[in-house]
């Protein structure tokens, strides 16, 4: 960074151990340091209850910072198909453009208390998943969403010896249960489905 640049307002940071990446910096929103976030997420509220967010640049273009630096939210919210967002740090619009691109990161223990029967797909990837006859039948790879429900994608090894994929709808009909202290799914499948 050159003296001068508008980040040098950027505290360098430790990664939280628990950091999750929730989204990026797309570009400058106004004059007045507001900056457009794309979130990964279609419900993003980690963006909006945490007054911490934690910035890396990004692996492609310009960087205007090294390393890991902490961002004091003053707000975030929803505009249209994303989030926009201010910082204490951000003061302008040219402190805003030079975020563009930066990976945002925040800290798991930051997410809002998920209602009982609510689960963060972050919180599922990895998990064993196993049916009612104790048969373990792979580990949550990924989670799409098909519209009307979510979709576990299950990894496990083929008979072949090869790695393979079953897809389970995550909804009741299929989902005996989650327990998150277990690390594990119980479910209403066959290996053979």
């Amino acid at each position: 960074m050159t003296p001068g640049h508008p980040l040098l307002a950027l505290e360098p940071a430790e990664l939280p151990a628990d950091a999750i990446e929730v989204g990026r910096i797309l570009d400058a929103w106004g004059i007045k340091g507001w900056f457009k976030v794309l979130p990964y997420s279609a419900s993003p509220e980690a963006l909006f209850t945490s007054k911490r967010w934690f910035l890396m640049p990004s692996e492609k273009g310009a960087k205007t910072f090294d390393g890991v630096v902490r961002l004091a939210v003053k707000e975030a919210k929803e505009h249209s198909d994303s989030v926009v967002a201010t910082a204490h740090e951000v003061t302008d619009r040219s402190a805003a453009e030079a975020l563009r691109g930066a990976r945002i990161f925040v800290s798991r223990s930051s997410f809002p208390t998920p209602n009982q029967d609510e689960y963060y797909w972050v919180d599922l990837l990895g998990l064993d998943v196993v049916n009612r006859e104790s048969v373990l039948l792979g580990q949550v790879r990924d989670l799409q969403s098909t519209g009307p429900q979510t979709v576990l994608v299950i990894a496990y090894d083929g008979p072949d010896g090869k790695p393979a994929e079953r897809m389970i709808p995550f909804v009741s009909a299929y989902v005996d249960g989650v327990d998150l202290a277990a690390r594990r799914i119980s479910v209403d499948w066959q290996p053979d489905y």
